[in-house]
């Protein structure tokens, strides 16, 4: 299995941009990453935090119906996320295998090691570079 990261993805309103979401899935459908979980969550204008499966959104319908799913975001991990979020907006928030990496982790544990860590670097920083 290669590494696995919980990722949110914010929206500046309370509905999802569906060619971003279209944009992300096409990574799971190029084999890109291994979609595990994944939910919506809220944060209405009132600062009511919401989570909603996948299954209740046209565009998200069916995209955990394989046997890798499985249930790892919790009501914990929502609030956290939400905290991330300005009042009327969304965000996907995902359980990704980078399978990209699936071949470099097998071969960094057979030889005894791990991935011990990783670190986003926002966009921000690379272009300023």
């Amino acid at each position: 299995m290669g590494p696995v990261e919980f990722i949110v993805l914010a929206f500046p309103e309370e509905q999802l941009r569906v060619p971003a979401v279209e944009a992300v899935m096409g990574l799971r459908k190029a084999g890109v990453v291994r979609l595990i979980d994944g939910l919506v969550a809220t944060k209405t204008a009132a600062g009511e935090v919401m989570a909603a499966e996948f299954d209740e959104f046209m565009e998200l319908r069916g995209l955990l119906a394989h046997r890798e799913a499985a249930r790892l975001i919790g009501p914990e991990d929502v609030r956290e996320a939400a905290d991330l979020l300005d009042r009327g907006s969304c965000a996907l928030l995902l359980v990704v295998e980078h399978v990209w990496a699936e071949d470099a982790a097998i071969a960094v544990r057979a030889a005894g090691g791990r991935i011990a860590g990783s670190v986003r670097i926002p966009v921000e920083r690379v272009g300023a570079a």
